[in-house]
């Protein structure tokens, strides 16, 4: 039986994409484990999804000053190693990194010990960390078409890999969560596990005018509940949702969201119409708005600047996407875009030793 060992960490869509692969790595006859940091937030999620998990040092790769930068180094230097020694311990067929600051010295030991690695950038654009693990990996998957011009031959256009529960959604679980009926159709909102302050002002100055229309679902983020609106009708707000997420997902009829890769993915694959209001370039890289505009550009999409977004083109915007729904839906039916677990498999496979 071959191994793999997956790595990747630092936010949840450095880990739950590789959490997908999973199941269908067992049935392709791969025994699987994982490399994180010692105390990453990856270590619950992929303990609690049954792998062997295995820690090492790390420090955060940035673009800008701060007195970690003078110790950082250290520990990724030290993670290095503690990686080579893994590698020879566990002798994997093939790694496969999903990317984030723990990743680059995985990637950088495997290459060391002539273990092939299969990287996945899931933005348009590389961040920091999966630049400097292309140099040292054997194939490059990307999520967007575009992206290969920026990784050169190593480059696959496999698309995301996508949670198979989340296709095997209840819609009645999730309207009897929220209070719904079928007299509307239903807007979720989704501004990311932590919630989205700018996204949640708009709808909520918008609701009354969205609420002729729609019943809204709006997962807010921690600690962004506004218990002035308990009570209203139509409109149902949680903090968080997990397990449901599938059932939230199933019920929607249109979704607003913001434009992280993982979850436009999901979305595109779900066949959701959708609105995306991309994380501001004064606040990120600006990896959303790239992402955003390319399925703007493919007709996946209807995308709004935050900076300059009114209550009124929410609300046009929204009802515009719902009026063609069915063009969006079918563009994504035909589109590209989609699960990409058997096209990164089949590259995983390989390549392996």
């Amino acid at each position: 039986m071959k191994k793999i060992i997956l790595t990747g960490g630092g936010t949840a869509g450095h880990v739950t994409p590789n959490i997908a692969l999973v199941p269908k790595l067992k049935e392709a006859g791969y025994t699987v484990e994982y490399i994180g940091s010692y105390n990453g937030m990856e270590k619950d999620l992929v303990e609690n999804a049954g792998l062997k998990y295995y820690g090492i040092s790390s420090g955060k790769l940035r673009r800008y000053f701060s007195l970690q930068n003078f110790t950082d180094p250290f520990r990724v230097i030290k993670g290095y190693f503690e990686a080579k020694k893994l590698m020879k311990e566990l002798k994997p067929d093939v790694l496969f990194s999903k990317g984030g600051f723990v990743t680059v010295p995985v990637v950088m030991a495997a290459h060391a010990a002539k273990v092939p690695a299969v990287i996945h950038e899931s933005d348009m654009t590389p961040g920091l960390a999966n630049k400097i693990a292309t140099k040292f990996a054997t194939k490059v998957c990307h999520t967007f078409p575009e992206t290969g011009e920026y990784v050169g031959s190593k480059g696959v256009f496999t698309g995301s890999p996508i949670r198979a529960e989340l296709f095997t959604g209840d819609k009645i679980i999730a309207m009897k969560m929220c209070d719904f009926d079928s007299s509307k159709p239903v807007l979720l909102v989704t501004g990311g596990s932590l919630g989205a302050k700018k996204v949640n002002d708009a709808i909520r100055e918008a609701l009354p005018e969205l609420l002729k229309t729609y019943q809204v679902a709006h997962l807010c983020g921690k600690e962004k509940y506004d218990k002035s609106l308990e009570g209203t009708k139509g409109y149902a707000q949680f903090e968080y949702i997990s397990a449901e997420m599938k059932d939230f997902f199933a019920m929607a009829d249109i979704i607003v969201s913001r434009a992280g890769s993982n979850s436009i993915c999901e979305i595109a694959a779900l066949h959701k119409p959708n609105v995306l209001i991309p994380l501001s370039a004064k606040v990120s890289r600006g990896d959303q708005i790239l992402n955003s505009k390319s399925f703007e550009k493919q007709g996946l999409s209807k995308v709004l600047d935050e900076d300059t977004m009114t209550t009124d083109t929410l609300v046009n915007a929204i009802n515009e996407v719902y009026d063609k729904r069915a063009d969006y839906i079918d563009t994504m039916k035909n589109s590209n875009i989609g699960n990409g677990i058997d096209k990164i498999i089949d590259v995983i496979m390989s390549v392996s030793k």
